[in-house]
Order: C-alpha cells, then structure tokens, then sequence
C-alpha cells in the first residue's frame, strides 16, 4: 500500500487570555489562526503488531516516545474504532518543538481527521470530542483549518474568510515549559472575547490585545523580551506577540514586502535564531 501525504498545519494564538482556573485547570479565551507553515505526514497501513512511528526532518529530536499519535492510535485501540488495524506513519518535522506552535497536538489532529474522513474509522461526534480531549486540549482545534475563537466555556466559533496575515515566526535557541509557564499563572484577565465576530480578526483589532502569559514568559526568559523589543522597533507597520506559552515570537504584517525586510534585518542581527516568514490560511 502506497503512503498518503498529510498537511499538518502550525497553529498559533493570536491573542490569549488566561481568566479563571477550576481546579487543575486554566480557563483560556484565544484567537487562534493556522498558517502555511506545516509538517508532513506519510501514511499508510501495514501488515504488522504494531503501529510504526517514524520522525524526520530538523526538529525531530527529543520528541517523547510518548508522543501525540502513539496517544491518538492507543486511545483508537482501546476503543475498537480501528478493528485492529495497523499504520505506519512517517513525519517530517518542519514545526519546532516547545514553540507553542502546537506541532505535536495538529499532527494528532491531522491524522484523526484522516481516518474519519477515508472512513477508515467511524467515530461519533461525542467520541471525536473525547479523543481530542484525552490527547491534548487544543487537539480539537486543528479538525479545522479556519480562524476560530475559543471562548472561555470551552465553545469553538469558527469564522470563515477573514482577512490574511504574513507572519514572521521566530524560535530562539531555547524552549518554553507549557506546564511550567502555566504554574506561575497568578493573576487573571476579564474576558474580551465571549461574543465572536469577525470584526475580532481586523487587524486593529488584534493590535490592541495580547496573550496573558507573555509577562511570566519574559521574567523567565529575558532574551524573549529583548527579541520582541527589536522587532517592534524594525517596523511600526505591524505588531508582535508570544504565541501559546511560547517560546515562539510572531510578528503580523498586511504586506509581504514589509515582512521580508523585518525578516533580512532580524536575521541580520540574530544569526542563530531560526525564523520563517509563513501566511495565514
């Protein structure tokens, strides 16, 4: 059997607030957008014991062995939804890792989106939810492609055929801990985003907000701070905000040209930095 090449697109948050926490867990409100910028998965069925899992590519290093997809394919066999068939799947990674990029989470989500739509498994709408859920809480988000807020109840509005973005996206040297920057959380915002509309995905718009835990992310990790000073100093066209828990960096623009200047300067100044320009999709 031939493999199938899947997309797995890179997801980030364009603003995100952190308003409340019920027990364990943070109450999040984000704007989230997809761009160009993806992995590539192959994939195809084998004969064997096992699921077979492979990674590639520049960030493929140091990625746990219990991974997103092992997550995803033992929770499908727990659940009989595959009927004891067997994948082998091969990833070339082109998303960084510990970027809040979320790389691993939409390469789950990817392939769950692959099997429901080749009817390779039937899973109903309750169970798509608990598989999504058991993975990792923003695995559902990448079962679509689209801009979508996520709103404080946990309710995803997707909003189709928005205004696109060029995006610079910039990964220092280093990783941010999720859980890590999640456990310093002490202070709480007031909700902005509990009535979607498309006027959020306004560029204006989006220049006004922020993400909640940039603050933490910086007192860590200075050179973050310093990184997203310089970018706004190279252009007063665009904005700049931490994605997720970082520690990627993404600067907006509406113009390609601009964007591309930003990105000869930036890599003038910070040689050792990887950093992709990427659109919205």
């Amino acid at each position: 059997m031939a493999y199938r090449a899947i997309k797995s697109h890179a997801k980030i948050n364009i603003a995100l607030n952190i308003i409340g926490k019920i027990k364990n867990l943070h109450r999040i409100e984000s704007i989230v957008a997809f761009v160009s910028l993806h992995d590539v998965i192959f994939i195809k069925r084998v004969q064997s014991q096992k699921h077979i899992i492979i990674f590639n590519g520049k960030f493929s290093k140091g990625i746990p062995k219990d991974n997103s997809i092992l997550k995803l394919f033992s929770i499908l066999d727990k659940k009989k939804l595959l009927k004891n068939q067997k994948f082998k799947v091969k990833i070339d990674k082109n998303i960084p890792s510990k970027a809040g990029l979320g790389g691993g989470s939409m390469n789950a989500a990817s392939i769950l989106k692959y099997l429901i739509k080749q009817k390779i498994i039937k899973p109903s709408r309750k169970q798509i939810v608990s598989i999504c859920k058991s993975i990792g809480s923003d695995v559902i988000l990448g079962l679509n492609y689209t801009y979508c807020i996520l709103k404080s109840n946990s309710e995803i509005k997707q909003l189709k055929n928005c205004e696109k973005f060029y995006t610079l996206i910039i990964k220092p040297n280093f990783g941010c801990s999720t859980k890590l920057i999640y456990s310093e959380v002490k202070e709480f915002s007031k909700s902005k985003l509990n009535k979607p509309s498309k006027r959020m995905i306004k560029f204006n718009y989006l220049k006004n907000l922020d993400n909640s835990l940039e603050t933490i992310a910086f007192s860590r990790f200075p050179k973050l701070q310093n990184i997203k000073h310089y970018l706004e100093k190279s252009s007063n066209k665009g904005f700049v905000r931490m994605t997720g828990s970082g520690s990627a960096l993404v600067a907006y623009f509406k113009s390609k040209k601009i964007c591309n200047n930003v990105k000869k300067m930036f890599q003038k100044k910070y040689k050792n930095y990887w950093c992709i320009i990427a659109k919205t999709i």
